[in-house]
């Protein structure tokens, strides 16, 4: 390599095509700077400057864990995807008061609210066009139930196991 050449990895950071990177991250923080430069190093972004656009476009999700996809061109992110799970949707539904996520180490939080049938319904159809596995709006009310389950809340004051078995005997319009 002469006193002029660059990097393989810059030269291809410099190109005109789009490269997409996809990382998780807790709403409404910027990722530790250790983190994105190892995982930005590759594009040469700038890792500050990331983290805070990061943050900016995930404050609705504050203290949820989603994942981000970055779109890079030329060293700049020119677009940040959000892809909530639908855990996310669901805490993000339950309208909760924001937690001091640092307080306790490793502390395991059960959210013990309520939402509706018709909130799972949005939730799932909203899964359904973007990483649900199903190939049927049934299928992914399931699916949303089967969180609610593990999140620890209510669907229309029952427990999710007993609306999923509604929805297998049909009881709901779907």
């Amino acid at each position: 390599m002469g006193p002029k050449a660059k990097p393989a990895a810059a030269a291809a950071a410099d190109s005109g095509e789009v490269k997409t990177l996809t990382i998780k991250v807790v709403g409404g923080e910027p990722p530790s700077n250790a983190v994105l430069s190892a995982r930005l190093a590759p594009f040469g972004c700038n890792p500050k400057k990331s983290g805070e656009e990061i943050a900016k476009q995930t404050k609705e999700y504050t203290n949820i864990r989603l994942y981000v996809t970055l779109h890079i061109q030329a060293r700049e992110i020119k677009k940040v995807d959000l892809l909530p799970t639908s855990s996310a949707y669901i805490i993000k539904e339950l309208k909760e008061p924001v937690r001091q996520r640092r307080k306790v180490k490793a502390a395991v939080f059960k959210h013990s609210g309520n939402i509706t049938f018709k909130a799972v319904k949005e939730i799932a159809d909203k899964m359904n066009k973007t990483k649900s596995l199903s190939r049927t709006l049934k299928g992914s009310v399931k699916e949303v139930l089967g969180s609610c389950k593990a999140i620890g809340c209510t669907v229309d004051g029952k427990n999710p196991k007993v609306v999923t078995q509604e929805v297998n005997d049909g009881k709901h319009n779907l």
